[in-house]
């Protein structure tokens, strides 16, 4: 069955096609590569890229807190809405937040804290708030306030604002 002419047919045969391709890749490049491929731009339109960025100073809390927008807080706050209450005495799966502001950690009655917010301090200061809104994880480690946290100072300060203009 595979004598030497069935052969020599299918090496002609693989021949021959690689022919025509190699055939329809030259005329592809001829017909559609153009001539003036390495010729310089005609026009460029500035987007600004070549000038130095300023940097923006970034704020800090205290700057952040002072021109804090409860308003803009009120959006932040269906992230902590899940979990916690602004009523005072409706405990969640967390803590109330009702007066939390300088309120002494770990104060609300009937709530069972997972002893991880010793480490944080004593009080919730707005600052303290901050950091711990930013990273609860890596503030109290072992906390049970599975979070992943908000980097921007501004829409931690606008939260706080937000959670202490409603108590």
């Amino acid at each position: 069955m595979f004598d030497t002419m069935v052969m020599t047919k299918a090496v002609a045969a693989f021949c021959g096609a690689l022919l025509v391709f190699l055939l329809g890749n030259w005329a592809a490049m001829e017909l559609y590569v153009p001539r003036n491929a390495n010729a310089p731009q005609a026009y460029a339109i500035d987007t600004g890229a070549d000038e130095p960025v300023e940097a923006v100073a970034e704020l800090t809390f205290e700057e952040a807190f002072e021109v804090a927008d409860a308003a803009a807080g009120a959006r932040l706050w269906s992230q902590c809405r899940a979990c916690h209450a602004l009523e005072q005495g409706r405990n969640g799966v967390g803590p109330y937040l009702h007066g939390i502001v300088n309120r002494n950690i770990g104060e609300v009655d009937g709530f069972n804290y997972s002893g991880a917010l010793a480490q944080v301090g004593d009080v919730w200061t707005p600052e303290v708030l901050s950091t711990f809104i930013q990273n609860p994880g890596g503030v109290a480690p072992g906390t049970t306030m599975n979070f992943r946290g908000i980097a921007s100072v501004t829409d931690r300060a606008n939260l706080i604002a937000y959670i202490e203009s409603e108590s």
